[in-house]
């Protein structure tokens, strides 16, 4: 055999074992998606001025709470309502609840204090000012900076109250200027008590909606 045909038949010879083509990976499975969060209001700090929500307390989708804001468990803020304390702190407590399109704001040297069982209706304006425990502030009415509306008072709705209106517990205020009108019967006020204990379960029941 002559050379070349010997260099050949080397360069035919395998070397070794032939190899097994690797069997193909299955495609790894696709992860879930993430859980989408539910909608909620924005929390929004401004500097140092940090909002305070209460765990138990609710803010619908569209609802904003900014600055120096500390919010009661149990309390609501509807869809397009606003608490605002960039200029001065505001405080509400529990149980209550701001209704849609409801603005509280406060000014320099007039904090808003808003107290436990409160429903500040749709569209009102509380600005600045002192709302007692069990109050109704009525849809579209306006308050001003410090006024005082003593507890289980009732501010009709679309009244003006002016600034530094002091209003005794237990009223009806109505009119542009809002003027005290009378005081509130037991029967009134069975009626709001009743009114505002309603909405911690409307609450939950938007709540369990979103999440759902």
């Amino acid at each position: 055999m002559s050379a070349p045909e010997q260099s050949q038949g080397a360069a035919q010879q395998p070397h070794g074992p032939a190899q097994t083509p690797a069997a193909p990976q299955p495609p790894a499975a696709p992860q879930p998606p993430a859980a989408p969060q539910p909608p909620a209001g924005l929390v929004l700090p401004l500097g140092d001025r940090v909002p305070e929500v209460h765990p138990d307390a609710w803010l619908a989708p569209h609802s904003v709470v900014s600055g120096r804001v500390v919010i009661g468990p149990g309390t609501s803020l509807w869809y397009g309502s606003s608490a605002r304390g960039d200029a001065a702190d505001v405080t509400i407590g529990s149980n209550s609840n701001l209704q849609d399109n409801a603005v509280i704001h406060a000014d320099p040297g007039h904090p808003a204090i808003i107290g436990d069982n409160v429903s500040i209706g749709h569209a009102a304006v509380v600005h600045g000012c002192t709302v007692g425990e069990g109050c109704i502030i009525g849809m579209g009415s306006v308050v001003l900076n410090g006024a005082v509306i003593g507890a289980g008072s009732m501010v009709a709705a679309g009244a003006v109250v002016l600034e530094g209106t002091e209003v005794p517990p237990g009223s009806l205020v109505a009119g542009v200027p809002g003027k005290i009108r009378r005081e509130l019967t037991e029967e009134e006020r069975a009626g709001m008590r009743a009114g505002i204990g309603h909405y911690p379960g409307l609450a939950a029941m938007h709540r369990s909606a979103l999440e759902s």
